[in-house]
């Protein structure tokens, strides 16, 4: 296979967690790695970015690269490399969080901010391309925008604040808010000369309101008014920021940023990088300003020659239907990809008893010679915007009706209604929590192309958590996903079934020779109903037979003699 940013990874399993997910540190997860049950199981891991210095989105808002110490050390990393553990590691590529540094810079030094142009300004990328509007920022020309990718509703942009007061709008395509800090009597008395008694009544008037959630312009000031514009320039004055600002590819200092990144991942002993958030970098007037064309290949062709010096793969991470063919123009270029197919299609095999789109996919990734990172369930929902294209849409509904029926929330694209982006579930929960038909999916992904990437959670069989969705963020949707494991409930559960037959898989998939990324893979002709997968390399063959209806499946394994050396069959089968 041509695949040259490939080369340096290897095809075995990848666990999947955040730092805190086991135990709640990265030495408590190499415990786990390092328990008799686990001998052999993997031989990467995967570490979401909380590892980092991060505030929001937990982990993708990165304020710095440093090791975030409440849950890594160096050395943690250091016994990682000594247990020979494949390591991969995020790099946000479109923003930063507005807690970084150059933001920081930014906002105490103004004009004067060497990083000034290290994001967005709004008025200077729209500048000739639109109107200036009462507000201060340039109102794009309709027909540039009309086909604009924007992630939320309204223009993607934050009005910055100066120390000189001036509000200079800057691009901020995800989260942003602005924090009113309360006022005191102080400031009333001494800097606005203010009478000490009024001061007190309308701090405590302001601070209330404040309390409330509202804006400084949008407070009823009522006998106040006399004060109001003094007031709203306090608290602007004061105000503080937390959310992602996108990064300006223009500026030669973004590049240092981002080879400086790749450097430091490099020391931490990543071998792979998810470029997360990659295909929103490329903006320009009148583009849909995600993945442009040919921006978005320049970006990569960039990024990609830089991660060549620390002898990193890059792996791009896009979420596209299949009808666009992004993932093909990826694999095309020597990009590994993410399969966010194969999540949705082995639940409509399963439910749907066929295995008639699984194997069109399985086909249609060894003729178009696809190296990917497949997956059952992961950080984020169970993906179905991508599903489109490649299953009927009746398919996707009815799928995305059964997951919600057991217990699912569904993620609609962007706040546009019934234009679904993914189903928030646990995959165990989104089968029913079926043990037989979660060990078949199980086992189905060990035999499907690509490096099979496990969520922590879906190893131990976990159920939706309901009680974390509740807490109060817009994003807590997806914590249902994400239940924090002790050390003793991991303990607890490698006894059970489900858990010891993954392991099973798993560890076989990881030791034995038939797989790999150059091994030859065909579909053994049967009924609809059923799935018969073959695996060979180096005179070792791997079998696996699914029954779509009855949930049983058989694997055998023979070895270069023609010796059978392994065989499982599912929970209850022969």
């Amino acid at each position: 296979m041509n695949n040259p940013n490939c080369s340096g990874c290897n095809d075995r399993p990848m666990l999947n967690v955040y730092p805190d997910s086991i135990g709640g540190t990265l030495a408590d997860i190499i415990k786990f790695l390092q328990m008799p049950e686990l001998a052999n199981v993997f031989q990467s891991i995967y570490i979401l970015p909380s590892l980092f210095n991060t505030d929001l989105d937990r982990g993708f808002s990165v304020i710095d690269y440093e090791l975030n110490e409440q849950f890594a050390s160096i050395k943690d990393l250091e016994v990682l490399r000594d247990m020979n553990m494949e390591l991969k590691l995020d790099f946000v590529l479109n923003h930063l969080s507005m807690l970084s540094e150059y933001f920081q810079d930014l906002i105490k030094k103004g004009d004067n901010s060497v990083y000034k142009d290290f994001f967005i300004i709004w008025n200077q990328f729209w500048d000739g391309h639109g109107e200036m509007t009462d507000e201060g920022y340039i109102q794009p020309d309709e027909d540039l925008i009309k086909n604009m990718f924007f992630r939320k509703p309204g223009l993607p942009l934050l009005n910055v604040r100066f120390p000189d007061g001036n509000a200079v709008p800057y691009w901020n395509t995800f989260y942003q808010e602005k924090i009113y800090r309360n006022i005191d009597v102080f400031d009333l008395v001494c800097d606005m000369n203010i009478q000490y008694s009024t001061a007190l009544k309308l701090e405590e008037f302001v601070n209330e309101e404040i309390s409330k959630g509202k804006k400084p312009n949008e407070i009823d000031f009522g006998q106040y008014i006399p004060y109001r514009e003094k007031v709203i320039e306090l608290l602007e004055s004061k105000c503080r920021y937390m959310g992602q600002m996108d990064l300006n590819i223009n500026s030669p200092l973004v590049w240092d940023f981002y080879k400086e990144t790749l450097k430091k991942l490099s020391e931490y002993g990543a071998k792979i990088v998810r470029l997360d958030a990659f295909a929103y970098v490329s903006k320009k007037p009148g583009s849909k300003n995600f993945f442009n064309e040919p921006e978005t290949w320049t970006l990569l062709e960039r990024i990609r020659d830089m991660a060549d010096e620390y002898d990193v793969t890059i792996l791009p991470e896009i979420h596209s239907t299949y009808g666009e063919k992004l993932h093909e123009k990826l694999a095309a270029k020597g990009y590994m990809i993410y399969d966010f197919f194969l999540p949705g299609l082995i639940i409509d095999a399963i439910e749907r008893n066929t295995s008639e789109f699984l194997i069109r996919w399985f086909n249609e990734s060894l003729d178009k010679k696809i190296r990917a990172v497949n997956m059952l369930g992961c950080h984020d929902g169970i993906p179905v915007l991508d599903l489109k294209g490649l299953l009927p849409d009746e398919h996707i509904d009815s799928m995305i009706k059964t997951i919600v029926n057991r217990g699912g929330h569904v993620k609609d694209l962007h706040g546009k209604k019934d234009m679904y982006y993914q189903v928030n579930s646990t995959y165990y929960s989104a089968l029913g929590e079926n043990d037989k038909k979660f060990i078949l999916a199980r086992a189905i992904q060990m035999f499907m192309p690509g490096k099979p990437q496990i969520w922590y959670l879906d190893l131990f069989a976990g159920k939706n958590d309901y009680d974390a969705i509740h807490k109060g963020s817009s994003a807590q949707h997806k914590e249902i996903n994400r239940t924090n494991l002790t050390l003793e409930h991991v303990r607890n559960a490698l006894p059970k079934e489900v858990v010891k037959q993954q392991l099973s898989l798993i560890q076989f998939r990881n030791t034995f020779p038939a797989f790999g990324f150059d091994a030859k893979a065909t579909i053994i002709k049967s009924p609809d109903s059923f799935l018969k997968v073959k695996w060979e390399n180096n005179g070792y063959c791997a079998f696996l037979e699914a029954d779509l209806v009855n949930y049983d499946f058989k694997i055998k394994a023979v070895d270069s003699d023609g010796v059978v050396c392994f065989t499982q069959s599912s929970i209850g089968g022969k």
